[in-house]
């Protein structure tokens, strides 16, 4: 017998997600680069950041070299890759920079924020056949904010370890110079993302959401 599905997520009627969306005008255009393997994971976040972000497109591939529409879009885009690469340099650090006008960009394209959507050794080998992307402007989150993960409901070969949709609302939040950092203690620093926070608590819920079906 078939399930029934949702008419917009198209997950069965009982998994619908779309409860956890909230709908964001982003000022930066988000592409996540989507590995094949992440497309039908029911625990992936893409789908629900593809649907609340206003400004965000998926490309699925493993080696996107030769992409045209990956490479039509770089032609068009001054373009952030937000991969933590021996080359990254500090997200808050290059926002810092951008603030000040010490950072050159080429202020007639619009700035894009490209995202690795897979498994850390799935993302590693993706960038690594890539070579249109090792020549991006790569970027990385500190580790305060890197350490500030709900990412409940996947197991994760690394400490520290965020899922696609919080590491792309911190660093949004970054660029739009919209991140909050209330200093109550060192270790318990309140991080607040402002637009981005709805969906950050959102995403908490969706967690819990996901991990009631282990029960």
């Amino acid at each position: 017998m078939a399930r029934d599905l949702c008419l917009k997520c198209q997950r069965p009627t009982k998994a619908c997600i779309c409860s956890f969306i909230y709908e964001i005008d982003n000022e930066i255009s988000v592409l996540v680069l989507q590995h094949p393997s992440e497309v039908k994971q029911t625990k992936g976040t893409v789908s629900l950041l593809q649907r609340s972000l206003s400004c965000c497109q998926v490309i699925v591939g493993e080696n996107f070299s030769d992409n045209t529409e990956l490479n039509n879009i770089l032609a068009k885009h001054q373009t952030l890759l937000l991969y933590p690469s021996k080359q990254a340099q500090d997200i808050t650090l290059f926002s810092s920079d951008l603030r000040q006008n010490n950072l050159k960009l080429n202020q007639k394209k619009p700035l894009l924020l490209i995202i690795l959507d897979g498994t850390w050794k799935k993302s590693y080998r993706m960038f690594m056949l890539s070579k249109n992307l090792q020549t991006l402007i790569q970027v990385c989150l500190p580790d305060y904010l890197a350490s500030k993960g709900q990412y409940l409901i996947r197991k994760v070969a690394k400490n520290n370890a965020l899922s696609s949709l919080e590491a792309t609302c911190y660093a949004l939040a970054v660029l739009d110079k919209k991140l909050i950092e209330n200093d109550l203690a060192e270790k318990e620093q309140v991080i607040e993302c402002e637009r981005y926070q709805p969906l950050l608590n959102k995403f908490a819920k969706f967690n819990q959401f996901q991990l009631s079906f282990r029960k």
